[in-house]
């Protein structure tokens, strides 16, 4: 007779009673079912402290790497503020993504230990693994070639939450589609457009991102003006009608640096252009710019100062005169 894994106890019957068929039996009944049970707990109580030490790992993601008096230092001013390091939706964000992380990591890890355990069991009823372990290799692979684009898709979700290149609530440029992200899965991107459409993008297809809305932004402003206008006239109405608008209380906290004019950015043939910078709080720079181009219309009417305006060239072509488009005879 042969014994399984409870040996022991297997061996001790035998040498009690004698009868090798009651030692099989006593094995069977005893032996195989404490060892699956015993399996079991094994596999509960890893997963049990695994889990425990995702959630540990969570929670310190969700607080965030920043010592409490260096994250007072940088929250404290204008600056941390429209960063949202102390905001509800930073917070928030942080929250998301350690929870979708966590959740991540503790599927794979009930799946890698269930695997384990699974096979454990059928080798200690007796059955050879090696055949399903090679046949769980020959179906990967062949799953692996047949869906390579789910994979990719998986793999590529999986790597844009670790490194958190957007969120729910981003605005993104994905290359074919642009908006505002709605929903993330390990597969798919859903994101709505300005034009109220819904996009939904295979992960495995963005090839790249472009986020409009971490941490700060930066507003633009190109300003076109005449050529017999006074530039140092026009630089110093630009640089206070910024700084009005940073010293705005309804624009505290969207504007997080003192506003830049850059100068003269080009010579173009309608005028000059002189550009004008902001940097705002994430998603904020479209309102700052909106704002910005009424209180510079209102500033250059003041002041006499002209924008350009395009210039149109129109042309006729002359008809041919009579003279000319009447033959000529030969004498």
């Amino acid at each position: 007779m042969t014994c399984s894994s409870s040996e022991q106890l297997c061996t001790w019957v035998l040498e009690q009673t004698g009868n090798s068929r009651l030692a099989t039996v006593t094995d069977w009944i005893v032996g195989k079912p404490s060892a699956l049970v015993g399996l079991i707990i094994i596999g509960l109580l890893v997963r049990w402290l695994l889990h425990r030490v995702i959630d540990r790992i969570v929670k310190r993601a969700e607080v965030g790497v920043l010592p409490n008096r260096l994250s007072r230092a940088i929250t404290g001013g204008r600056m941390g503020a429209a960063l949202n390091l102390t905001e509800d939706a930073g917070y928030t964000r942080r929250v998301q993504r350690a929870a979708t992380m966590g959740s991540l990591l503790k599927s794979i890890v009930s799946g890698v230990i269930i695997t384990v355990i699974a096979l454990m069991a059928i080798s200690e009823l007796g059955y050879d693994i090696a055949p399903l372990i090679a046949s769980a290799g020959i179906i990967g692979v062949a799953l692996g070639f047949g869906s390579q684009a789910l994979v990719k898709d998986f793999l590529s979700g999986i790597f844009m939450i670790f490194e958190d290149q957007y969120g729910v609530g981003d605005v993104v440029d994905l290359g074919e589609a642009s908006g505002t992200v709605e929903a993330v899965s390990l597969r798919v991107t859903r994101l709505r457009d300005v034009n109220g459409t819904v996009w939904y993008v295979r992960n495995g297809e963005i090839l790249r991102v472009g986020n409009m809305s971490q941490n700060w932004a930066r507003t633009v402003l190109d300003v076109t003006v005449g050529y017999k206008e006074d530039l140092v006239r026009v630089r110093r109405a630009l640089e206070e009608v910024a700084h009005d608008l940073w010293d705005d209380e309804e624009f505290t906290g969207l504007i997080i640096e003192e506003p830049e004019v850059w100068g003269v950015e080009s010579l173009g043939v309608d005028g000059i252009v002189v550009r004008v910078t902001l940097k705002t709080a994430p998603m904020e720079q479209w309102a700052v710019a909106r704002a910005m181009r009424e209180r510079v219309k209102a500033r250059f009417e003041h002041d006499g100062i002209d924008l350009a305006v395009a210039q149109r060239v129109m042309w006729q072509e002359s008809a041919p005169s009579a003279a000319s488009a009447e033959p000529t005879e030969e004498a």
